[in-house]
């Protein structure tokens, strides 16, 4: 994993709420140049759009990896996503999510579809 990260994100991440019960860890660079800019060009009067930047930013707190680059998630984070102890790590294409391994394992096994099935699904859409 260190050899992923990319040397401009200065081992700083931007941790926030996730999806389906999960923790994201952005590199800062990739939180920045992406995300940052997306969430300023919401429309900030629409009350959906304040709601979601509430309950995203809410809790989203820069983390700088340690010596051994280890990172510590704020315990507002871990009590969201239920991680007590073990947790599943999921390398996504730019960032790094953090899962209870019950809770990731209860969502793998209620996907309706098979790996297979989305995949075609996906694809079929996105090529």
């Amino acid at each position: 994993m260190r050899k992923s990260i990319p040397s401009e994100a200065d081992n700083t991440f931007v941790v926030t709420r996730g999806l389906d019960k999960c923790i994201f860890a952005y590199p800062i660079n990739e939180w920045d140049e992406k995300y940052k800019k997306s969430f300023e060009s919401l429309n900030q009067f629409d009350p959906m759009n304040r709601q979601f930047l509430r309950r995203m930013l809410e809790c989203s707190e820069d983390v700088v990896l340690d010596g051994q680059q280890r990172m510590t998630l704020p315990k507002e984070l871990l009590e969201f996503a239920g991680i007590d102890g073990k947790v599943t790590l999921i390398g996504m294409l730019d960032h790094i999510e953090f899962w209870n391994p019950d809770t990731y394992e209860e969502y793998i096994n209620n996907c309706e579809d098979s790996y297979e099935s989305i995949a075609e699904k996906v694809m079929r859409v996105n090529i």
